[in-house]
């Protein structure tokens, strides 16, 4: 898609700038040359650990994962977590649900927007002044919005929209300062080498190193390749704790078991090579990085989400046990709840809660709290450990009462 309107001053026709979400050559090409590219650094000292690295691959069962030879290298390095689970299926509402505590029902992986007034992690860490960034391989420039980008060499599907997250919600992409934080891996290496890497950074291989287009082999072998001479590299290490983990299963008919490990400077030399088999799923991510640094919430499934039990150590977090172990074993997380996305079944968009949480003692964030708080009747999260599926959804919302 294009801008085909033209401006004219002064007699002179000027054409108007590319959409963002363009991704046509020409139109790539042309914003590349305007993108603008930040490097935010800052020191937010944390409770467990001062940096916070999550790396994605797709589509693998646990137990395939965990026999890759390049997976259990860095197993033993770390804390592998035996139930660490996907939230739903596909891609997209998993990568949508790490940073913003939902995936409202997406049930598919479209061009989707998630409306402006659902805020996301990064409305938490920039609050406490923690820098951030999206570093996302082979995507074309800067703030792409588009869907995909084209390999120009070879021709793959290598950089696809729904596998970067934060680019999904509004809240992000429509400040332009935002948009200078979601770059692309070989930036990474430039931060790198400067010592101007984030806090807070969110890293996605494209759709071959991810293992998504090609397998667990693959997947491994690049992660071995970019991962390990980071492990002693001080611009890396820096008391950091990385979070390696697939965004869903490859089996349907089975829980959404995914393989996690923790692994880093952060983590005690005592839990190197450990297991932990707490449960655990994708919003952990958001309450670890809350605890780690005395971050309000988002009031969502957030709050109730589980601590990485090593992080729990050092916030007094309790790390709970899902109410009914039998109820447990049928849960699934396969298949989409009703929500504002789900291409079959569409529910209301549910308010997020307010209050402060009994359980962790962090409020909600100030800006949710103003905007939502006398909505609280439209309100399904209570800091519940349990999560709803398609199967098990969550109670419905009357918005005419």
């Amino acid at each position: 898609m294009r801008f085909l309107a033209a401006a004219t001053f002064v007699g002179v026709a000027i054409a108007a700038p590319a959409s963002p979400t363009a991704s046509d050559t020409a139109d790539v090409h042309a914003a590349q040359a305007t993108a603008r590219t930040s490097s935010h650094t800052s020191h937010v000292k944390g409770q467990a650990f001062d940096r916070y690295v999550s790396i994605w691959f797709e589509n693998t069962d646990f137990d395939m994962a965990a026999a890759d030879p390049n997976f259990q290298f860095f197993a033993k390095k770390g804390i592998t977590l035996l139930n660490n689970f996907a939230v739903t299926h596909p891609s997209e509402p998993n990568y949508m649900a790490s940073v913003g505590g939902d995936y409202f029902g997406l049930d598919g992986d479209p061009f989707t927007q998630v409306p402006e007034n659902i805020s996301s992690v990064v409305d938490l860490l920039e609050d406490k002044g923690i820098s951030w960034s999206m570093y996302e391989e082979d995507m074309p420039y800067t703030g792409y919005q588009g869907f995909d980008w084209v390999n120009q060499q070879n021709g793959a599907n290598d950089y696809v929209r729904k596998h970067n997250p934060e680019v999904l919600y509004n809240s992000v992409v429509t400040n332009s300062d935002r948009l200078t934080n979601i770059k692309n891996t070989t930036i990474f290496y430039e931060d790198l080498k400067a010592n101007k890497l984030p806090q807070w950074m969110f890293i996605t291989p494209n759709m071959t190193s991810d293992g998504h287009d090609t397998s667990v082999t693959v997947a491994g072998k690049w992660l071995r390749t970019f991962l390990e001479p980071l492990l002693d590299d001080k611009n890396f290490m820096q008391n950091t704790m990385v979070l390696i983990t697939f965004d869903e299963n490859e089996t349907y008919t089975i829980q959404n078991r995914v393989f996690s490990v923790l692994l880093g400077d952060a983590v005690p030399q005592k839990l190197v090579g450990t297991t932990d088999s707490n449960y655990y799923n994708h919003y952990s991510e958001i309450a670890t990085v809350e605890a780690n640094w005395c971050l309000d919430t988002l009031g969502r499934w957030d709050v109730g989400a589980n601590v990485f039990s090593n992080v729990a150590a050092h916030t007094g977090d309790q790390v709970r046990t899902w109410n009914s172990q039998p109820d447990f074993e049928h849960r699934y997380f396969n298949y989409s709840y009703p929500g504002i996305f789900n291409s079959e079944k569409f529910a209301v968009q549910p308010v997020p809660d307010t209050s402060p949480s009994d359980r962790t003692h962090r409020a909600t964030f100030p800006g949710i709290q103003k905007q939502w708080e006398t909505y609280q009747k439209y309100n399904y999260y209570h800091g519940q450990l349990e999560i709803p599926d398609g199967y098990n959804p969550p109670a419905v919302i009357d918005y005419s009462s």
